[in-house]
């Protein structure tokens, strides 16, 4: 038996969670490669997950956290034979945990292209993974260490088309907006947007989905917006306060606040679309994939790493992407700047077109199954590159 070390946090809410608790889930019964997870699994990490998956993979979750326990105690060590660590890798090359193991691959997600002036932080790798062409194609052309693409994908025994509830009124027009709030999501363009949009339909209706586990990163955040993000006394952001500050009725907004991945499908097919322009992505957008799995056409930007599930007719491409010249410093080769215009265009072209909405809702769904975007291939491709090294 051998062991994947995905030295990060698995977890039902934010992305590099919910990869690393859909590639527990498909490897935690393999007879070849079991994982470990580098900080222990609890309840709330699982919440509403179906109680058959759960208990199915229960004594392999107690068994990572034993395994975790006695690592933290000087028990155990990663340098043994069969142990293979996975470092979770975002900007400028550094990963989440500290650890050392005989055998070291980065997996990496980023959007900062000074990461690879990094050269220093990526000997320590043997190989990189990464979940972009994008991302994959900077780090050929920057380090001499072995580079491999393994797409993210969805569940799709959760994520695929099916009936609304009847729930929400259906003469509104719903529009889905998803990612946490920061400078390469672009919420100030959705909101830029929506109030154009929105002014020209009384019944629009935009339904975020921006909070994460850090609001305060997401504090102050303008862009091209004239009032910034506060945070709430809770907490959390006010999402409310903050698109009525820049012109948007707070009526017209629908916040559902932090919800499970696995609660996401009933709420996307409530959408009539999928609004998500973002600046730039180091893989290929989870609310982009999941719209499309589950048969909502998605509006979206043509940069970065999305473009590895643009294809003609699964989505509306924001085809006019300028250069982004200030983000915090940070480099922003192959980045876009959406334009509103266009944004705009395209809302109104699906509202006004309910056929075309439809054809290409179903035509995301089929893209989705036709290349196989799910969790089961990313876990058995991440398997066998493992098991090759």
């Amino acid at each position: 038996m051998k062991y994947c070390f995905l030295d990060w946090q698995a977890n039902n809410t934010f992305g590099w969670g919910i990869a690393g608790l859909n590639i527990f889930f498909q490897l935690a019964n393999d007879p070849e490669l079991r994982p470990l997870m580098g900080m222990p699994l609890a309840e709330p990490d699982v919440a509403m997950f179906d109680p058959l998956r759960v208990i199915r993979c229960l004594d392999w979750f107690r068994a990572s956290n034993q395994f975790l326990q006695e690592l933290n105690a000087g028990k155990r060590n990663l340098q043994q034979a069969g142990v293979v660590l996975v470092d979770a890798v975002g900007n400028d090359m550094k990963p989440l945990g500290q650890r050392s193991a005989a055998r070291t691959v980065g997996r990496c997600v980023f959007e900062d292209t000074r990461t690879c002036e990094a050269r220093e932080q990526a000997r320590r790798y043997d190989a990189l993974v990464c979940a972009s062409s994008w991302n994959a194609g900077l780090l050929q052309a920057s380090f001499d260490i072995p580079v491999t693409t393994i797409f993210e994908g969805t569940d799709p025994s959760l994520f695929h088309p099916g009936p609304r509830s009847g729930i929400l009124d259906p003469t509104r027009f719903y529009i889905f907006s998803g990612g946490k709030v920061e400078f390469r999501k672009a919420q100030d363009l959705v909101l830029l947007a929506f109030a154009e949009f929105s002014r020209r339909h009384e019944d629009a209706v935009l339904v975020t989905a921006w909070h994460s586990p850090w609001p305060q990163r997401s504090a102050g955040f303008r862009g091209r917006l004239r009032a910034p993000l506060e945070l709430a006394p809770s907490g959390r952001i006010n999402v409310k306060k903050w698109v009525s500050d820049n012109g948007v009725p707070a009526a017209k907004v629908i916040e559902i606040g932090p919800v499970p991945n696995p609660v996401m499908p009933m709420i996307l097919r409530e959408m009539d679309c999928s609004l998500q322009p973002s600046r730039a992505e180091g893989g290929t957008n989870f609310q982009v994939k999941e719209s499309m799995a589950c048969g909502v056409p998605v509006i979206v930007a043509d940069n970065s790493g999305v473009r590895d599930i643009i294809e003609d007719g699964n989505c509306i491409p924001l085809r006019r992407q300028g250069k982004v010249d200030q983000a915090d410093g940070i480099g922003t080769d192959g980045w876009g700047e959406s334009d509103v215009e266009e944004i705009v265009e395209a809302l109104e072209l699906l509202y006004t077109d309910s056929a075309r909405r439809k054809q290409v809702g179903q035509e995301g769904a089929r893209s989705m199954t036709a290349k196989d975007r799910s969790w089961a291939r990313h876990a058995r491709e991440l398997k066998q590159f493992l098991l090759s090294l």
